[in-house]
């Protein structure tokens, strides 16, 4: 391989635009309005199968036209394509970024190399570790698919020589498909393993098969297309005298011409095989067509499943349905090829590129901007139209005034017409300065913006504020038990408040029920993340509480911790559990700490907010468990925040210090509230005995 080959002609595939574009509206919906496409997802396999069969058929035409693949020249053209759109987002996006400021920042410097170096995706495996990470806005997420094609691009050519000592094109192909295999066979282990899915999902080991499969409809289908593209010489031209040049013979020579020149038989693989061209034939691949169009958008209208059936299942049925919609799309003389060609199609295939990288962070800076939160919290639909307008308009200005320009005249060439605007007219020159310093300030924005980046979320910030907290009330408690106080003195005359209560009501019972005042000595609290962030609030509230909360704490931990504190004898009157945000209860679990608990004392179950699926079934089975279960009732942390998620981190989960109080004051709501209904049936009790004490009175003893 040389980069000094001879340039070959672009070339382009019908119906590869309908197919870029169906791809990029499936990924789009699916983030801007994800009720309509759950599984819409599956729009960047669609993206890989293309990237597959275009890039491979590109180098196979090289190669068959010239002998050779120009890499250098391949890679540039590749450059040319990505990098300047890509430019253009990250820094128009970390700028804005910088102005909102918050959790959108957050690893910001790592997103940024992940995005030029192509690499994203490996590194957001590496970084989507802890407990936090999932529920940060990551800017330039999408860049990961983007990562995995490049990869390919740098890659595949190298290998390419390999397959092509194989001699047969269907050779190749099975080779591919057996790679192909093999990549969704290891997704396939690794989730039924239980592995991370963002290491799954975003793995170019693990999510190759979409590539490899069009890299094999390349080997198959190449030889054909250019046999298609190979126009059949006419009749007419058959018969036409073969013209001999008029040249001046030595004496005694002769020139002896036939009337007509026998028909040459061109070489049979220089054309395509008439059965292709009969009508039935395009009928029946029109068909074909649009049933694979309709099975990809049936797929990613599918609600996504558990384990293999998604994961590679779902990815891999839109793989191999891609590859259908291609060989249909590109077949000669196709209706179907024309009807994918439609000029609306057509423009969002162009602009794809732009309009998939634009998207994500366009909605990612809207919701951080307008709602103070992530995307996880839930899309409302006017933000979902204003980011698709925006996006479109992004793409469609940077189409127009960078993509194409670099595309067409290469960077030198770019920047060279540039330069010359400087040199025309006062228009000219005032537009170039406009652009530069544009181009200036998003730069700097960037550095900016990586500057300030914060090391941690605000809901990580939230729960070591409140383990900091914690640890400070328990190292206060654990010094004042070391203390010894000091004992008072007996007083030598009992006052009436050391006398014990009459076993009968007092003559003079209180007109009104009188609960009594829980104070933080009376109050155990088991709970996870959310509580632990609630820490200072919940301490602060309530004196002296007793507080046993950890990060990442499922209902599977209450009943230990519950039971510890109870064979210590260090279980409080009043058990308040918070153990919801991370994942179903366990209905096995609420029962046996309220066994343990007992009757003669109150459980408080605090129901969880988080954008989170589970969410909606947790509170019901909560508020279901308390309404059967006497002692047992539901503190509804989720009805007090909904009116104020303003007061919760990024992540819509952890509450900030002015959450914490909600939360504390949701808990305390719901403790007095079991203490005026205790009063109450204290005071009832009291009135029904001085009734009966009034009609029976006990005789007089004389």
């Amino acid at each position: 391989m040389t980069s000094n080959a001879p340039k070959t002609s672009p070339v382009r595939y019908a119906g590869l635009d309908g197919l870029r574009a169906l791809a990029v509206i499936l990924v789009v919906v699916y983030h801007l309005f994800p009720p309509l496409l759950p599984s819409g997802f599956l729009g960047v396999d669609v993206f890989f199968v293309i990237s597959g069969f275009l890039i491979t058929s590109l180098l196979l035409r090289e190669q068959a036209m010239t002998g050779r693949i120009a890499l250098a020249d391949f890679w540039r053209r590749r450059a040319r394509r990505l990098l300047p759109a890509l430019t253009l987002v990250v820094t128009v996006c970390a700028s804005a970024a910088w102005i909102i400021g918050g959790d959108v920042l957050l690893n910001l410097g790592a997103q940024v190399v992940g995005a030029f170096t192509f690499s994203y995706n490996w590194i957001s495996i590496s970084g989507d570790t802890g407990y936090f990470s999932s529920g940060a806005p990551e800017l330039f997420r999408n860049f990961w698919s983007l990562a995995v094609e490049e990869q390919f691009y740098v890659v595949w050519p190298l290998i390419l020589p390999l397959f092509l000592l194989i001699p047969r094109a269907w050779g190749r192909a099975a080779a591919a498909l057996a790679l192909a295999a093999a990549s969704a066979a290891w997704m396939a282990s690794l989730v039924s393993a239980g592995g991370d899915l963002t290491r799954v999902y975003f793995g170019t080991d693990t999510h190759s098969f979409g590539i490899l499969v069009g890299i094999a409809l390349a080997f198959v289908l190449g030889p054909i297309l250019r046999r298609s593209a190979a126009p059949a010489p006419s009749e007419d031209a058959a018969r036409l005298p073969v013209m001999v040049p008029s040249v001046t013979l030595p004496p005694g020579w002769t020139i002896v011409q036939p009337k007509t020149a026998p028909t040459p038989k061109p070489a049979p693989s220089l054309f395509r095989p008439a059965w292709m061209d009969r009508s039935g034939t395009r009928v029946a691949v029109s068909v074909v067509g649009v049933v694979a169009v309709a099975g990809i958008v049936a797929s990613a209208m599918m609600v996504p499943a558990d384990g293999g059936i998604t994961f590679p299942g779902t990815l891999l049925a839109a793989s191999i349905l891609s590859v259908i919609v291609i060989a249909t799309a590109t077949w000669p003389g196709s209706a179907y090829a024309r009807g994918m060609d439609a000029p609306p199609l057509r423009w969002i295939g162009e602009r794809s590129y732009g309009i998939y990288l634009w998207h994500w962070p366009l909605l990612v800076l809207a919701m951080a901007g307008i709602r103070g939160a992530g995307t996880r919290s839930g899309v409302p639909t006017w933000i979902g139209v204003g980011v698709l307008g925006l996006t479109i308009a992004a793409a469609e200005l940077s189409y127009r005034f960078v993509e194409t320009p670099v595309r067409r005249y290469g960077f030198r060439g770019t920047f060279s017409r540039m330069v010359s605007q400087l040199q025309r007219g006062p228009r000219s020159r005032l537009r170039a300065l406009g652009l530069s310093a544009v181009a200036v300030v998003v730069v700097w924005g960037t550095a900016a913006g990586i500057a300030a980046a914060p090391a941690t979320s605000g809901g990580e910030a939230a729960v070591a504020a409140g383990q900091v907290a914690l640890d400070q009330a328990n190292q206060q408690a654990a010094t004042a038990s070391a203390t010894p106080s000091a004992t008072p003195a007996p007083s030598a005359t009992p006052t009436a408040t050391a006398e014990a209560a009459p076993s009968t009501p007092s003559a003079d019972p209180e007109p009104t029920p009188s609960p009594t005042p829980i104070t933080g000595d009376e109050i155990s609290a088991v709970g996870d993340s959310v509580m632990l962030a609630s820490a200072p609030a919940l301490l602060e509230r309530f004196p002296g509480i007793q507080i046993d909360a950890a990060v990442s704490r499922s209902t599977w931990a209450g009943p230990g911790i519950v039971e510890s504190l109870a064979a210590n004898g260090e279980l409080r009157e009043f058990v308040v559990v918070a153990l919801g945000t991370n994942g179903p209860v366990s209905l096995d679990a609420l029962e046996r700490m309220t066994a343990i608990a007992g009757p003669d004392r109150s459980v408080v179950l605090v129901n969880a907010f988080a954008p989170r699926d589970w969410i909606p079934e947790v509170n019901a089975d909560l508020s279901a468990f308390a309404s059967s279960h006497p002692g047992v009732v539901v503190a509804d942390w989720s009805g007090a925040i909904s009116a104020h998620t303003d007061l919760l981190a990024g992540d819509q989960i952890h509450p900030g210090a002015s959450g914490g109080h909600v939360f504390a004051d949701t808990v305390a709501t719901t403790i007095d509230q079991i203490e005026k209904e205790r009063a109450q049936r204290q005071y009832e009790l009291e009135m029904r005995v001085r009734e009966n004490l009034r009609l029976h009175p006990a005789p007089q003893v004389r």
